[in-house]
């Protein structure tokens, strides 16, 4: 692990620059029950090699704490694309579909295979700090399964048992569910495919952010909470900085 991390901000952060778009006014209705994506500040972060760049690793979640689960339906449009739809239950058990979910791709995994992952379901932003904060890199890692991995705020509302299992490796399926139920999350090790973004050169003080949706194509309850970030600084030489 890092240990020059020196400050963490609190989940319902904001990325500079960047207001959180209104909630879709179907969640403000007590007969929907929307999903709420929390994402989880950059943790266990630690450097590698690559080649002559330096890029720094960090793990990553999404939380699923909204009233109801994120449920996204895919049926094929091409031959490594399909397109999402979002599924909204309500209080009665009936759902009703959005009309823009994004996509699903067919995404490789080095050592794994592929997978059919939603596009799009997260961002690594590196920005400076201070006044006039300006993004200064973005990360690789765009696709995301959206599953029931570990059950982390149990409650009322969520399943004691997985009910979204990891994405299909089924290359010839024209329809696929993907999604995180209440009360579960979607968690990434530090080591995992594209969990990375170039530091390469950089000297000083940055706040490495991670944001969920970033393009707002899923309707959520609450959109303020998206955006978490870690205060860092690099290069990293082994011992605590000061920012």
């Amino acid at each position: 692990m890092l240990s020059h991390v020196v400050a963490v901000t609190a989940a319902t952060a904001i990325v500079p620059g960047v207001s959180a778009p209104a909630p879709d006014p179907v969640c403000a209705q007590p007969a929907y029950r929307c999903p709420d994506l929390v994402m989880e500040e950059p943790y266990d972060l630690r450097p590698q090699k690559r080649g002559k760049r330096t890029v720094l690793r960090a793990a990553n979640s999404i939380y699923s704490l909204g009233r109801g689960p994120l449920k996204l339906y895919g049926w094929r449009i091409g031959k490594t694309t399909m397109r999402a739809r979002q599924i909204i239950y309500t209080a009665n058990g009936s759902v009703t579909r959005s009309t823009n979910g994004g996509r699903i791709v067919w995404k490789a995994i080095p050592g794994q295979g592929h997978y059919w992952k939603f596009e799009d379901a997260a961002r690594f932003e590196l920005w400076t700090v201070g006044e006039n904060r300006r993004r200064v890199r973005v990360g690789p890692k765009v696709v995301y399964c959206f599953r029931d991995l570990r059950r982390t705020h149990p409650s009322r509302r969520s399943p004691r048992d997985r009910v979204n299992p990891a994405c299909s490796q089924d290359g010839s399926r024209q329809r696929v569910t993907l999604g995180t139920s209440v009360g579960w999350a979607d968690i990434y090790p530090a080591t995992y495919h594209e969990q990375w973004i170039d530091v390469t050169g950089l000297r000083g003080c940055f706040a490495l952010w991670h944001i969920a949706d970033p393009y707002n194509h899923l309707i959520e309850s609450d959109e303020s909470n998206n955006a978490a970030r870690t205060i860092v600084r690099l290069p990293w030489r082994g011992r605590v900085g000061r920012c």
